[in-house]
């Protein structure tokens, strides 16, 4: 934020809205501020889990810098879990607050949510993107932040040890499992593999994956931020638009799964598209 504080951090397009959110780094970090505050006015500090089944849209890296900010535990949850994963998975956390996107795909997130929470014994705050009154997502986001408040946000440093993220394993023995990251378990990732492919503050980074998957967030969420790069994040993957968005931003590196890297292969091929920038 110092160095480049109008730079483009991430660029989010929902397809069944048709909009675009360009975020920079200055509106990341006060948004993520506005964030961390509304959190710490529900009670949501150290070690608390905050959930989130959201689809690749600007909320999400929000979100986890926001609970950088307070200390808090993300937790991104994939959008295809309905009633009988999130209600094991949110009890088995104590999560505290869970965020849903109004309805996404011809889904009702909003009322699977609110039927979890009736069955989970400890409570529970919801809120929704694109949601009306109290829990309205934008609930969240205050807009005047007390000198008491901004203080706790800046003296608060972070351990490096300190879990700052629960990701839950697929379950396809047995029940999922949480995985409890840290700064360092993921850092100790993306650190010498930005140095082997030599990626910097220049690069544009495209990710057609989840990122309530492991890939997705280290490469599509972490990775930018920690480079002081840009992020171009696709909600609904379609082989064309990928191809279009790499194109229109010019971005340098993507990751992704199989499926995803041939279809944009043979979107490419077949329609004799050129991806310059893409190194």
């Amino acid at each position: 934020v110092a160095a480049t504080p109008g730079k483009t951090a991430f660029i989010a397009q929902r397809a069944e809205a048709g909009d675009e959110t360009r975020l920079s780094y200055a509106e990341l970090d006060a948004l993520s501020d506005r964030l961390a505050v509304g959190l710490m006015r529900l009670g949501i500090g150290e070690g608390d889990v905050v959930a989130f089944q959201l689809p690749n849209w600007w909320q999400v890296p929000v979100l986890h810098l926001a609970c950088l900010k307070l200390g808090a535990v993300s937790n991104p949850l994939m959008v295809i879990f309905r009633e009988r994963e999130l209600t094991f998975m949110l009890g088995l956390a104590a999560t505290k607050v869970f965020v849903v996107p109004a309805r996404f795909r011809n889904v009702d997130h909003r009322a699977i949510a609110m039927n979890v929470k009736a069955e989970l014994p400890a409570p529970l705050h919801v809120f929704v993107v694109d949601g009306e009154g109290a829990e309205a997502f934008s609930q969240l986001l205050p807009e005047t932040l007390t000198a008491e408040e901004r203080g706790r946000l800046a003296a608060r440093r972070l351990s490096p040890d300190a879990v700052i993220q629960l990701l839950y394993t697929s379950g396809t023995t047995g029940e999922p499992k949480g995985v409890s990251h840290t700064s360092n378990t993921m850092l100790s990732n993306l650190v010498p593999f930005a140095e082997r492919l030599h990626l910097g503050a220049d690069d544009v980074i495209h990710m057609p994956s989840p990122m309530a998957h492991q890939l997705g967030f280290m490469y599509g969420l972490v990775l930018p931020v920690m480079l002081g790069a840009s992020a171009v994040l696709q909600d609904i993957f379609v082989a064309e638009t990928m191809a279009r968005q790499i194109t229109q931003e010019g971005a340098t590196f993507t990751m992704g799964a199989t499926p995803f890297l041939n279809d944009l292969a043979d979107y490419c091929l077949s329609t004799g598209t050129r991806t310059p920038s893409l190194k």
